[in-house]
């Protein structure tokens, strides 16, 4: 918890730091976040500090403008012209991936909510409106998010559908029902534990979603997995192949 309110007569330092310089503030939390592995943090604001409460709100949105991370040598937030080649934003500005381009798995191009790219698409794709969404994919928040092949592909997926049913609202019915089936799903998938015609159930459950909420947080649960299932569909059938044959040696040996 930090402290924004100065009781004492004269005292003004806080107040000038949310005013001229609230990146500073935001920052030092995440620096303290990270070594005490908080996952929240909280600034104390006195109710007439109405301005460096704005400042501090624009900060706080500003440190989730576009950027370039994950898997890469050098993350960063940069601004570069419109149809950039993806490999050429990625290896001129953080030094390439990790491990090298032959290294990448694939790449979210425009922030969680639009679908991944494989490799082999990432290599000519250029990063505006008309090229991404020529590939099924979409420019988003230009957020671009780099997995190398170390990266559990299905995991992370998992992990974006459990975000977006934390984050419905709850009053569009296929949204407040629809992420929560998502999550399931991808849950079991994950690990294998499904079977083979679940994998077209659950993008099903995605076209349910897909333009059927008030906002967008609908859309941005479904693309993700709809990515997923579009171009790494044979990982999930071998997912539960394995487990089945598992299940099925476990059983012959008992």
């Amino acid at each position: 918890k930090k402290s924004g309110l100065r009781g004492r007569g004269g005292t003004c330092k806080d107040r000038e730091i949310m005013r001229h310089d609230p990146h500073k503030l935001l920052e030092g939390c995440l620096i303290a976040g990270v070594g005490m592995r908080a996952s929240a943090a909280y600034i104390y604001i006195r109710g007439e500090y109405v301005n460096e409460r704005l400042n501090l709100e624009k900060a706080r949105q500003e440190a989730y403008a576009s950027g370039l991370l994950g898997h890469v040598n050098k993350p960063c937030t940069v601004e570069e012209e419109m149809s950039i080649p993806l490999k050429e934003l990625i290896e001129k500005h953080c030094g390439g991936v990790r491990g090298g381009w032959d290294n990448l798995l694939a790449v979210i191009p425009g922030g969680s909510s639009v679908p991944l790219l494989p490799k082999h698409i990432c290599d000519d794709v250029l990063m505006d409106y008309d090229a991404l969404k020529a590939v099924q994919s979409g420019l988003g928040t230009a957020a671009v998010m780099v997995m190398d092949k170390s990266t559990d592909v299905v995991d992370a997926i998992a992990r974006l559908s459990y975000f977006y049913k934390h984050e419905s609202c709850g009053q569009c019915t296929p949204c407040r029902e629809g992420t929560g089936w998502l999550w399931m799903i991808m849950e079991r998938l994950k690990v294998g534990n499904a079977k083979l015609e679940e994998i077209d159930m659950l993008q099903e459950v995605t076209k349910q979603i897909e333009g059927h909420t008030i906002c967008a947080l609908g859309d941005a649960a479904a693309w993700p997995v709809q990515g997923l299932i579009r171009h790494f569909r044979p990982e999930l059938e071998r997912r539960i192949r394995d487990r089945a044959d598992s299940e099925l040696l476990m059983a012959a040996s008992a």
